[in-house]
């Protein structure tokens, strides 16, 4: 003979709880943010000023200055420049930005898989079932 197997939720436990919405992900940061902060720490390691730094790579220090902060999207040509002036070259740079690009989205995948992830706690708050046999 088959015996009937009938589950029962006890209330209170997660299943009465509505599910919660996933957090928005961080914005991607953009290219040019990424570069500006790679070249200013360049120029701080050659312990230059923007002027000096803007000087040998011949544009003005106010434009170096706005790349820097990610507010301009230079030119290819604008960015080998800079990167001659600080002693690396263009394709340098480029590798340098898109391996910090690569690891901020390894970390924000990461981030994004631990708060999905269930914490996993035994409690009395928790959902029970029973299993009763009739």
């Amino acid at each position: 003979m088959s015996e009937l197997l009938r589950l029962h939720v006890v209330p209170g436990g997660h299943a009465d709880q509505p599910p919660k919405q996933p957090a928005a992900p961080e914005p991607e940061p953009l290219w040019r943010e990424v570069l500006g902060e790679h070249l200013r720490g360049l120029r701080r390691e050659h312990q230059e000023s923007l002027a000096e730094t803007a000087r040998r790579a011949g544009i003005s220090p106010q434009y170096l200055s706005e790349v820097e902060r990610g507010l301009k999207e230079p030119s290819s040509e604008m960015i080998a420049a800079v990167a001659g002036a600080l002693g690396t070259t263009l394709g340098g740079l480029a590798e340098s930005v898109a391996e910090v690009l690569r690891l901020k989205r390894q970390e924000a995948a990461l981030s994004r898989v631990r708060r999905e992830l269930p914490t996993r706690r035994r409690s009395s708050g928790g959902p029970v079932l029973l299993a009763l046999a009739a």
